[in-house]
């Protein structure tokens, strides 16, 4: 592991540190800052030469300064003659922007892709992509990580009996992650067939499947953005005689009017990862951040090591 280094951009720094502890290896060294007119600028601080590199940066909000801010990491490595670059993504920005849905309108996810590849990343690291097939839009290889081992050991450590759950898909697209967790559970899956009004808002309408009546009701997504779509569900589900509802996501972006709408939501818990730093002041009394740190970790030793990573989950 002596050739293995990391470093961590101005994202989320937290939780490079905690990779940083799981794997027994010091932060590494690196300056960050910004020029009077606010360009980037950025020191590599100790020597990366013919080391395997991992750059962790999640582009959240704000994007684009995250974004840009991982390019100009990548490029002071790569011309710092490191031998092989990776960069780890726990939450992609610009993932929505997948296809064209409309006339005159970018594929953005495959623009950002294309930039990370052509400052000179060997590698990516990401986990919960919003899209599976962005993974496809990079010319290098991508490992796709998924949280749902942290988020079910979760539920599982709250002891609800095996007949008292149900699992819930929000929407039509999120069909076939709910599948996953239902089979883990061995609960059955009810999917709210929602109606969306504009690009923030979704109107929950029907819920199709197994009864929720009585049960404890799991809402699994890949994010909350601005929690138009969950909570619109929940209510759905709520209104169905669900006992108790929680939501589940990887990444809690939790913009715009999300803390509003999720205090009046009837969730009894919700559920996020450290993918995205929550700032104190999203921090409701219902919500719980589980750490991914040791995810990425084992994932981060294991391309080290040029050892399987989708063992990880079998």
């Amino acid at each position: 592991m002596n050739d293995l280094k990391i470093f961590s951009g101005s994202a989320n720094p937290a939780l490079a540190q905690d990779i940083c502890r799981y794997l027994n290896l010091p932060m590494g060294k690196i300056t960050l800052g910004r020029f009077p007119d606010g360009e980037i600028s950025c020191k590599i601080d100790e020597d990366v030469r013919g080391r395997d590199v991992f750059i962790v940066q999640p582009t959240c909000p704000p994007v684009n300064e995250h974004l840009m801010e991982m390019l100009v990491m990548i490029d002071s490595f790569k011309r710092a003659s490191s031998y092989r670059l990776t960069a780890v993504i726990p939450y992609f920005g610009y993932a929505r922007q997948d296809r064209k849905d409309a006339g005159r309108v970018p594929i953005t996810a495959k623009l950002v892709a294309n930039l990370i590849t052509r400052a000179g990343a060997d590698r990516v690291l990401a986990m919960d992509l919003h899209a599976a097939q962005i993974q496809g839009f990079f010319d290098v290889p991508v490992d796709h990580l998924y949280a749902a081992p942290v988020l079910n050991n979760y539920f599982q450590s709250l002891d609800f009996g095996a007949e008292e759950l149900v699992v819930i898909s929000a929407d039509e697209g999120g069909i076939k992650r709910a599948v996953g967790h239902a089979k883990r559970f061995n609960a059955p899956l009810a999917i709210v067939d929602k109606r969306r009004l504009s690009a923030d808002t979704t109107e929950g309408a029907n819920l199709i499947g197994a009864s929720v009546e009585g049960r404890t009701a799991i809402m699994f997504d890949d994010m909350i953005s601005t929690a138009g779509s969950i909570c619109s569900a929940a209510e759905v589900v709520h209104n169905h005689g669900a006992k108790a509802i929680y939501a589940a996501a990887t990444h809690g972006l939790l913009i715009g009017p999300a803390l509003e709408r999720l205090r009046a939501a009837p969730f009894k818990g919700i559920v996020v990862t450290d993918s995205i730093p929550l700032s104190p002041k999203k921090m409701l009394p219902n919500v719980t951040v589980l750490s991914v740190a040791s995810l990425l970790g084992q994932a981060i030793k294991r391309i080290h090591r040029n050892e399987s990573v989708s063992m990880m989950f079998q």
